[in-house]
């Protein structure tokens, strides 16, 4: 055996026996090697795979820290005998617990007096400031004072579905399918919408092109990358052509860039920086790379409409929680964002690589599926005529969890045989053996219709 592989069974082995516990301190990689008589770089390697195995996380300038929660597989047989593609928050082990605990502490400390008033309604403005820096790391410039903070980025979204559009234009245009939350939010308006298809080329730019020519369309809501449900994401030709469109037809864009953080690519560029000046309305999430419950986002909306999304605000909420705008504010400040953010999107893309891998290995051909590298949605679409209820139902009884996108749909593009799947909250190790069960679940229920398809022939003969 080698020496990383024994100090890894002997961290094991301490986590087990309950003298090293969860958030517990881990000994220093200098400490360590001196415990085993081995060079730092193996104590390192030991701890690498400690880490990719979600058992250890560090902090950097810290050190390393065992993951809050963490169990013994036997241990866990509920969770564990469970693999679960429904669930779409980030990965629990690699959440920054105890750096974000600190801000908190902090925060609490920076701003006791404030957090006895009401807040500022466009959100605090030192994170404001924060917030415009972070921006210009993914190519969005702006200013702060065009910055709103507002509590997730549902909330940004339900409000500018509500409010009137300087170009006096009343329907919305959608990609199909899409986030949930959205289409609830054009129901609950009573918002006439147009949807049109997202696929792996992206979208029909001609139609697109028909849609905002004579459909009266306020508004044009998309994913530019890393689209929910699908994974996929648009070129940057594309994205400059929407634009282009959006501008020859006097439509706004809202660029919901939920997951922009993930994307490693800098050549990658926000639909925003084709615009910067009012036409794309960009959103912006922290809950799907950092907390969920943090239930922050931000939008940087166009000088025309600044006053009437300030209104609705405060109608919604009065003001964002001071507390977790200043822990954020000092998270970001700090620099312990951007060191999170590098190992996230490692992370997610190791998981994209192995689910990519995986549906090219076991699916079968009837099957067809998204290719995500986002490391968080992709979806199939089952071989007509299984449908997505039936076969979560099926894995269901696997111990296998994935989410019916019907939901996702309107009417005019409903489909009832389309799965999505999110590989966030999913272990490494498991993210193979899940797709080998959706496909065999996909191969028995194909072969159930056919035996009760003969089984009714013989009879009526």
């Amino acid at each position: 055996m080698m020496i990383y592989e024994e100090i890894v069974d002997e961290i094991m082995k301490r986590i087990e026996d309950g003298s090293l516990k969860p958030g517990n301190k881990l000994p220093s990689i200098r400490a360590l090697s001196q415990d085993f008589a081995c060079s730092k770089n193996t104590a390192i390697k030991a701890y690498i795979e400690l880490e990719k195995r979600h058992i250890i996380y560090s902090v950097p300038q810290s050190g390393y820290y065992v993951v809050e929660g963490y169990r013994r597989r036997e241990q866990t047989e509920e969770t564990d005998a469970t693999i679960d593609f429904l669930s779409a928050g980030p990965d629990r082990h690699a959440m920054p617990y105890l750096d974000f605990q600190h801000c908190i502490n902090q925060a609490i400390e920076r701003y006791k007096e404030e957090m006895f008033t009401y807040s500022d309604i466009q959100g605090l403005q030192s994170l404001r400031f924060q917030l415009a820096r972070h921006l210009q790391d993914l190519q969005v410039f702006t200013v702060p004072e065009r910055i709103y903070v507002v509590s997730g980025s549902q909330q940004a979204l339900h409000l500018l579905v509500s409010l009137p559009f300087p170009n006096g234009k009343q329907n919305i245009c959608l990609e199909q399918p899409t986030h949930a939350g959205f289409i609830e939010s054009i129901r609950h308006y009573g918002k006439e919408s147009y949807g049109i298809e997202v696929g792996r080329e992206g979208i029909d730019l001609k139609r697109l092109e028909q849609l905002f020519k004579h459909h009266d369309i306020k508004l044009f809501y998309m994913v530019s990358r890393f689209h929910n449900p699908t994974g996929y994401s648009h070129t940057n030709e594309s994205r400059k052509r929407i634009v282009e469109l959006a501008q020859q037809y006097d439509v706004y864009i809202i660029e919901d860039d939920y997951m922009g953080d993930l994307d490693s690519n800098p050549k990658n560029d926000p639909m925003f920086a084709y615009d910067p000046s009012g036409r794309v309305i960009y959103v912006k999430s922290f809950s799907k790379v950092m907390l969920p419950g943090l239930r922050l986002g931000l939008a940087v909306i166009p000088d025309e409409l600044r006053e009437a999304f300030l209104r609705a605000k405060f109608a919604a909420d009065v003001h964002t929680p001071m507390l977790t705008q200043g822990a954020l504010e000092i998270y970001l400040q700090s620099g312990m964002f951007n060191a999170h953010i590098d190992r996230m999107r490692k992370l997610y893309s190791r998981k994209a690589t192995l689910l990519q891998r995986a549906f090219q290995d076991w699916l079968p051909a009837e099957a067809s599926y998204s290719g995500s590298l986002s490391g968080f949605y992709s979806t199939i679409e089952l071989p007509v005529p299984i449908k997505a209820k039936q076969m979560a139902q099926y894995l269901e009884n696997q111990h296998v969890l994935v989410d019916q996108a019907e939901r996702m749909f309107l009417p005019d593009f409903a489909k009832d045989n389309v799965v999505r799947l999110s590989i966030s909250q999913v272990e490494e190790d498991l993210i193979e053996k899940g797709i080998q069960m959706i496909a065999k679940g996909i191969t028995e229920l194909i072969n159930r219709r056919i035996e009760v398809r003969f089984a009714s022939q013989s009879s009526a003969q």
